[in-house]
């Protein structure tokens, strides 16, 4: 079995933390860090469920990520 690393961004939101895998679009959330992070890692597990051959394909590289603001005007 292989390991990979992923980058992941958590936030909370309301009474939930937020977990986000940056390398893979899959998100999920938890009562707490920890659980969002649980979370998170069960569901990259069945995001790949039976894709050991085309695993490498759906990841995207992610060097550097940063948080910035963006001013957005809205009506």
């Amino acid at each position: 079995m292989k390991k990979v690393t992923f980058k992941n961004i958590i936030w909370k939101e309301g009474k939930h933390y937020v977990a986000q895998c940056l390398n893979i679009d899959v998100a999920t959330f938890g009562t707490t860090k920890k659980k969002a992070l649980s979370n998170l890692n069960e569901a990259l597990e069945l995001y790949f469920e039976g894709e050991s051959s085309h695993f490498a394909k759906n990841i995207r590289k992610t060097e550097r990520s940063e948080i910035v603001t963006l001013p957005f005007r809205y009506a």
